[in-house]
């Protein structure tokens, strides 16, 4: 495997933001991986920190240029493992576009993660975020995942109770010196991951702006495509295009309140957008929060945010990291003085 040197890392992050991986290897089998942990260059490579696994670059903040060594994840393929009369196990390479991937699944007839379509990144980088959307997480869907330890080359498998799944959260998203005590972050590298679809296959239509296109269109019962094509229109009139403004789609997440502190942020402001949860606890939309302290279209530098969805910060041209954590972090300071929440973000920040 030949390492690269001085790799401009521009057209590997969403956020389209200018900045060098010093050295980077790219992985298109788990030999690659194999390979360049047995020669002689990976001690010197990874001697200053552990590598940086990079998938799609659909999560990430930029602040400058990489020094761990860079392993840009390439693992492409899919397939059907096992179908049964309960479902189907389908696996894809840590390499493929997601929303590639979820199109090619309804193609094959096998419906079931059609509420995740159009999300930005890579198969590998699905459930280090446990990505979800419009009433439908990753997890939901998880079946198992294969990986390596960066630190010994094992190889690896991990069911879903093993991913530690929580709200944007997994086992590999914690250092192994967590207080969980079974952090992955910087030690593994997926390569494949596969997905349970279960049969008889159920529409997830609990979302209000599902809601509404069913109301808009008459149709209440559709089927996976047409919920496939409904939520692809609902997120291209929402969210900017990644290859036209930069940006990493939803920067911070919906924060969890009590019923108590709800009611009283209700008190003072009755508009907030608010949502029931199973385990009693209510998710605030963290882009009314953002849009209520008014920070819709505005920006600091070349960072903005999004005019159509506070949630979405945005690169206006020549934005650099530094920028985009410097509006990311007043717009937690206004959120905070206003509500008592601090925000937590989703990117990765390197």
């Amino acid at each position: 495997m030949i390492v690269e040197n001085q790799v401009p890392l521009q057209a590997y992050n969403s956020f389209g933001i200018v900045a060098r991986a010093l050295h980077l290897a790219r992985v298109r089998d788990e030999a690659d991986v194999g390979a360049l942990m047995a020669g002689s260059a990976w001690p010197v490579l990874t001697r200053e920190a552990p590598p940086f696994v990079l998938g799609g670059g659909s999560n990430l903040v930029i602040t400058g240029d990489v020094r761990a060594l860079v392993l840009k994840v390439e693992i492409a393929g899919r397939r059907l493992v096992e179908e049964t009369a309960r479902g189907w196990v389908v696996e894809a390479g840590a390499g493929e576009n997601w929303h590639g991937f979820v199109r090619w699944t309804l193609e094959q007839g096998w419906p079931g993660l059609e509420n995740l379509a159009l999300i930005p990144g890579t198969v590998g980088a699905s459930p280090v975020q446990n990505i979800g959307a419009y009433g439908v997480e990753l997890q939901d869907r998880f079946h198992s995942l294969d990986a390596i330890d960066l630190q010994t080359g094992q190889r690896f498998t991990l069911d879903a109770a093993q991913c530690g799944f929580g709200y944007r959260d997994s086992v590999f998203k914690h250092a192994p010196s967590d207080a969980r005590g079974m952090g992955l972050a910087g030690r593994a590298l997926i390569t494949r991951v596969r997905f349970w679809l279960p049969r008889p296959w159920k529409p997830v239509l609990g979302y209000a702006d599902l809601e509404r296109k069913t109301a808009e269109t008459g149709i209440h019962a559709p089927d996976a495509r047409k919920i496939f094509d409904w939520i692809c229109a609902i997120r291209s009139a929402k969210l900017p295009d990644p290859a036209v403004i930069g940006n990493a789609g939803s920067f911070f997440k919906n924060p969890t309140v009590s019923p108590e502190q709800c009611a009283d942020i209700i008190a003072r402001d009755p508009k907030v957008v608010h949502y029931p949860m199973a385990d009693g606890s209510i998710k605030l939309a963290a882009g009314w929060l953002i849009d209520a302290c008014g920070w819709k279209g505005r920006g600091v530098g070349n960072a903005g945010v999004y005019e159509r969805q506070a949630l979405v910060l945005v690169n206006r041209g020549g934005a650099t990291g530094g920028e985009v954590m410097t509006l990311a972090k007043a717009i937690q300071t206004s959120v905070y003085e206003r509500f008592g929440i601090l925000l937590e973000p989703e990117p990765v920040v390197v």
